[in-house]
């Protein structure tokens, strides 16, 4: 089984930057899309940002737009969250996820089939 885990959570201040990163292992498989999604104390599940590994094509929610980059290093098998220009919404736990089929919904968290545990980034004001 594929297994997705997630690093580089922890504290930041507002206006400062932290990197997620997403490595995967076990058995090889071809992935359509990985993405990230975030979940606060209190709110639904959120799309952050997602990539399509044929195109590399890049999908980011509304409101990471312009602050967070994902990106990925196809040796290491692992993708990154570059988050800038934190804010104290930006606080709750973060969740790596993959396709292994080809999805139309990048947005859409039930069309990912496997998913890390989860890193909590906590942004102070």
């Amino acid at each position: 089984q594929v297994q997705l885990v997630e690093s580089g959570g922890g504290l930041g201040q507002a206006g400062g930057s932290l990197r997620l990163s997403c490595a995967a292992s076990g058995r090889p498989f071809s992935s359509y899309a990985m993405g990230w999604f975030r979940q606060a104390p209190g709110k639904e599940r959120e799309f952050v940002a997602s990539i399509r590994w044929s195109s590399g094509n890049t999908y980011y929610g509304d409101s990471v737009k312009g602050r967070f980059t994902m990106s990925r290093d196809n040796a290491k098998n692992t993708v990154y969250l570059q988050m800038n220009s934190l804010e104290p919404e930006d606080t709750a736990v973060y969740y790596c996820a993959a396709a292994k089929q080809f999805i139309m919904r990048m947005a859409v968290a039930a069309g990912y089939d496997y998913w890390g545990q989860g890193t909590q980034v906590t942004v102070s004001s």
